[in-house]
């Protein structure tokens, strides 16, 4: 995978694993135009690439504090609001992507930052990592989906008094919370992550994205409506060569090579 971003590192390791990095590190990887057009670009262009899992981490000891404060000095409302539309576009890119998308949280993620890593499907952090959505310190709220990811991430009477509060929140708290679904030692993070991504890629892809798919879709459905829709993805294994090979694999005792078909 070629890496053509001007504010992303990207490499691929095994082939079908990706791990993209936010690369702004003298900047703490604030989110930027540049940035999110890139974040974008990228996650639009998945389909073609072989992927099956991405890990989303930062450059440096940052993971992404936010919006760059500092390109939005002086913006007027036009100008403000067509670069929170290149940043919901980033994010819905995120959000809708069919492949499993895994934060490693490495350090700072405030703001729009926290905001990208709730995107994910989720997070492994840093022991260290530091956490927060403080936009009402600033006379905003929370743009990039704050208010209903945080809310649907550890409940609305917490989320509230953060959001609130402007507060940060330390690693421990947001695992103590279950935002976070694994505490790494720093130096640990990216391997972990790895490590986790391959036993994910080493399942049948086809199986992983209906799963997602059923599980993003049945969430805000009513419970029979939701099993129907679990039912309608499932049907549309049957048919393929993967589940084939995953029964075969299973009876002649050894390890299911899955390609997607």
């Amino acid at each position: 995978m070629m890496n053509t971003h001007k504010t992303l590192s990207v490499r691929t390791i095994d082939d079908n694993i990706a791990i993209v990095s936010f690369n702004r590190p003298d900047s703490a990887n604030a989110l930027n135009t540049d940035m999110a057009m890139d974040i974008k670009s990228f996650f639009v262009a998945l389909p073609a690439d072989g992927v099956r899992v991405i890990i989303l981490t930062g450059q440096g000891r940052h993971f992404c504090a936010g919006a760059d404060l500092k390109e939005r000095k002086g913006m007027n409302e036009v100008q403000w609001q067509a670069q929170h539309y290149a940043f919901e576009e980033a994010l819905h890119a995120i959000m809708h992507c069919s492949i499993p998308v895994i934060a490693a949280v490495n350090g700072s993620a405030f703001g729009g930052g926290l905001e990208l890593a709730l995107a994910c499907d989720f997070i492994y952090a840093a022991e260290t990592a530091r956490f927060g959505l403080t936009e009402t310190t600033l006379g905003i709220i929370p743009g990039m989906g704050g208010t209903q990811t945080l809310p649907r991430a550890i409940g609305a009477p917490l989320a509230k008094e953060l959001i609130f509060l402007g507060r940060a929140f330390s690693a421990s708290e947001a695992h103590q919370w279950r935002m976070v679904n694994r505490l790494c030692d720093p130096a640990s993070l990216v391997e972990d992550t790895i490590a986790c991504a391959r036993t994910i890629a080493a399942n049948a892809p086809l199986a992983i994205q209906a799963a997602k798919t059923a599980m993003n879709e049945g969430g805000s459905l009513p419970l029979s409506k939701a099993l129907y829709c679990e039912l309608t993805h499932y049907n549309t294994l049957l048919k393929t060569k993967d589940r084939h090979e995953g029964i075969n694999a299973f009876n002649e005792k050894r390890k299911a090579a899955f390609t997607g078909e």
